[in-house]
């Protein structure tokens, strides 16, 4: 397994060596979520003709292809993933990490940093995963050594060797995991800034001054850590799912963003782009110039046979349920991420009419989802289950419980509380409307707020539903923890979705105004 070099090998490599410019081509991926096979341009299920007539993207068996091409235009190179490798289609459902594992490796990756969605299933799956891989997965701003599945073997940084030069690559996970996943209580996040600056520290006092960063913090956050460390060189990111780019006019930044003399690049996500960094280093390390732009993984692209036939093999167990048809759509339900995160959207409004619809008969008046649950959209036509598990990959399960009318507030407030950020946090809702004030201080954001076509009462009971990630305080709803009479374990919210769309005939997807934006 690929690991560390030590301070005897990486003080071997940096002595003697002639004061030249080095060229290093750094190829990387981020948030792919097990999407092995290629996706639509809605970022769901690709059907297989038209996968066969070129209108589909991404797919392992495509990149490793891409990654053949890349790297015949460079002598010196290296393939590093921002993390969220796990989950969102019924690979990871079914074999966990086996699979990316699998996959990473053949690919060969050089380094990963852990993302969120990796702690999804606790340490133990993450655990697994280390042990199958045979690159250096990394994350330098937490405390594992009370989690005896991690302690010792989860590090915090690496050094890996090209051309006789030793590279420094750090780990960065977003610190507001233990909101998004299940890390335990075992595991302690720390400040990314004082984490990744202690590393560089440590690696530059090993002679290493070539020092790329693996973060799965978001686009944002990697600004704020170039801004404020020193000795960085380059950021790969993820978790934001941000497309830089300097062709494309709905990209998020420039490709490279540079802030003070770093790097920082991102991929958008799913296996639909390769990124591609062109960076070359004077002697001492510094960047004087980076270049490149994203590959966007289309048709154009050949598939890999061997790596085709392989998928195929790993995917005959799931064919019975992914092809079977549960409903029909009239027109596209838009799950776009940039979309939902934001506002109202048709996605959003189908999964949460679909919980509420459930538990209506119980007294539930309210049902809230959080939009970082809703994966993907879904094409016009025939529903397969496989699409719907799409959308709603995490095997979450309704949850009823009730909450005062203060806390319903105080929990929207929390939804929007990062629609900047466009975090998954965002509630799509039934049952009631609201409006929101993006540009109001947070936690003053929200008004207007109905349930059932009344204005809210602050003092009164109201009945809820959500999903029971959401309700044991995921994505900031803390306020949830301790609801009262709170049942966790109701139907899985794919199946309720997936009979929601079935139940009157033909679904047409839709939005009403139940959010308002000032």
């Amino acid at each position: 397994m690929k690991r560390f070099l030590s301070a005897t090998a990486v003080l071997a490599l940096t002595s003697g060596a002639a004061a030249a410019d080095f060229n290093l081509t750094i190829l990387h991926t981020n948030d792919f979520h097990s999407r092995f096979e290629p996706i639509s341009k809605y970022d769901g299920p690709c059907p297989a003709e038209d996968n066969a007539a070129g209108d589909c993207f991404g797919g392992t068996a495509r990149l490793v292809n891409a990654i053949k091409d890349a790297k015949s235009r460079s002598s010196n190179f290296v393939l590093v993933d921002g993390g969220d490798q796990f989950q969102g289609s019924l690979f990871y459902t079914r074999y966990k990490g086996k699979m990316a594992a699998e996959m990473m490796n053949m690919l060969g990756y050089d380094g990963m940093t852990v993302g969120n969605h990796e702690f999804d299933d606790g340490p133990e799956v993450l655990a697994g995963f280390m042990n199958e891989i045979n690159f250096p997965i990394l994350m330098s701003n937490a405390d594992v050594s009370a989690e005896p599945l991690l302690a010792g073997k989860l590090a915090r940084s690496a050094v890996i060797e090209r051309a006789g030069e030793p590279i420094g690559l750090i780990g960065l996970t977003t610190e507001d995991t233990p909101e998004l996943a299940s890390p335990g209580e075992t595991v302690v996040f720390l400040d990314s800034v004082a984490a990744v600056q202690g590393e560089v520290d440590l690696l530059t006092a090993r002679g290493v001054n070539k020092i790329i960063v693996l973060s799965h913090s978001g686009y944002g956050v990697d600004q704020m850590v170039a801004k404020n460390t020193t000795g960085v060189d380059v950021i790969v990111g993820g978790h934001s799912n941000s497309l830089l780019s300097n062709t494309n006019d709905r990209a998020d930044g420039p490709y490279p963003t540079m802030v003070n003399q770093t790097a920082i690049v991102q991929a958008y996500a799913y296996g639909k782009y390769l990124g591609e960094l062109n960076v070359t280093f004077d002697d001492e390390g510094n960047v004087k110039q980076a270049s490149g732009e994203p590959v966007l993984i289309d048709g154009r692209t050949p598939e890999d046979e061997a790596t085709l036939a392989r998928i195929a093999e790993l995917a005959a167990p799931l064919e019975e349920i992914r092809n079977k048809v549960v409903a029909n759509t009239n027109d596209p339900i838009d799950g776009d991420q940039a979309v939902c995160r934001i506002k109202e959207c048709q996605m959003g409004n189908l999964v949460a009419d679909a919980m509420l619809d459930r538990v209506a008969d119980q007294g539930i008046e309210v049902a809230i989802q959080n939009s970082g649950g809703l994966r993907a959209s879904i094409d016009a036509g025939e529903v397969t289950m496989g699409e719907v598990l799409a959308v709603l990959p995490f095997q979450n399960t309704l949850s009823t419980f009730q909450v005062s009318g203060a806390e319903l507030i105080e929990a929207l407030e929390n939804g929007v509380s990062q629609i900047d950020k466009a975090a998954g946090r965002f509630p799509q809702v039934a049952g009631m409307t609201f409006t929101v004030d993006p540009k109001a201080d947070v936690g003053r954001r929200i008004s207007d707020v109905t349930v059932s076509g009344m204005p809210i009462d602050p003092e009164k009971t109201y009945g809820m539903v959500s999903n029971n990630y959401v309700r044991n305080g995921g994505d900031g709803y803390a306020t949830f923890k301790t609801a009262q009479n709170a049942y966790d374990y109701g139907p899985d919210l794919a199946d309720v979705t997936a009979e929601f769309i079935a139940k009157n005939g033909d679904y047409t997807p839709y939005i009403d105004g139940r959010i308002k934006i000032k």
